[in-house]
């Protein structure tokens, strides 16, 4: 198998390798901030649901950000030193655990985390420099570049207006929510043949 094709890839951070498993789909959503990546996932995952699909979602946050409260007891034995720390009712659970030293969130880890609740695609908000297929969503009104050109993993790209894009990436209409639930719901049924990158002039094997 050529390094364009072998599904298992290292990130760009120097991480542990990424496995596109067969079984579990991944789509990347990539974006510049500003162009309404939450905003869009928050409109898509209930047409998501209503076309029978049960969807993760793994978001990039700022490193600060916290989902405890200081002075409950989770906060308080986390801070101790727990390790992770799981609280749950019978509602909901939370996990919580520091990463000190880490560069950068590791993705490989967190979709081994999410792989065990056997979800039928997992969504990736935010890691656009890792290796897995993407969705780039532009809105030009930002002036910001578009990514497709140097990230091969872009299959298609949603934007409001049109855009003249690389052979084989689809061209999606941003502003229109029922075609774009309708590509992703039928994204786990594409995934196998979908877990490498595009192919490139310098990709292309000699004959």
């Amino acid at each position: 198998m050529s390094a364009s094709r072998d599904p298992r890839l290292r990130d760009n951070v120097g991480q542990a390798a990424l496995t596109l498993e067969a079984s579990l789909p991944l789509l990347g959503i990539a974006a510049w901030s500003g162009t309404g990546k939450t905003t869009l996932l928050e409109a898509l995952l209930p047409r998501l649901a209503e076309r029978g699909l049960r969807v993760a979602v793994i978001k990039h946050a700022h490193h600060t950000f916290d989902v405890d409260q200081p002075g409950k007891d989770s906060h308080r034995l986390r801070q101790a030193g727990a390790a992770p720390m799981l609280v749950a009712s019978r509602e909901r659970l939370a996990m919580m655990m520091e990463t000190p030293g880490q560069q950068e969130p590791d993705l490989a880890a967190l979709v081994a985390l999410v792989a065990s609740q056997k979800p039928d695609l997992v969504l990736v908000e935010g890691f656009k420099a890792w290796p897995l297929p993407k969705l780039e969503l532009h809105r030009p009104a930002l002036g910001k570049p578009l990514r497709v050109a140097e990230d091969p993993w872009v299959r298609a790209v949603a934007c409001d207006e049109p855009l003249a894009l690389p052979p084989g990436v689809e061209a999606l209409d941003l502003n229109d929510l029922t075609a774009l639930a309708d590509w992703i719901a039928a994204w786990p049924a594409r995934w196998p043949g979908e877990r490498a990158p595009r192919p490139t002039a310098e990709r292309v094997p000699a004959p």
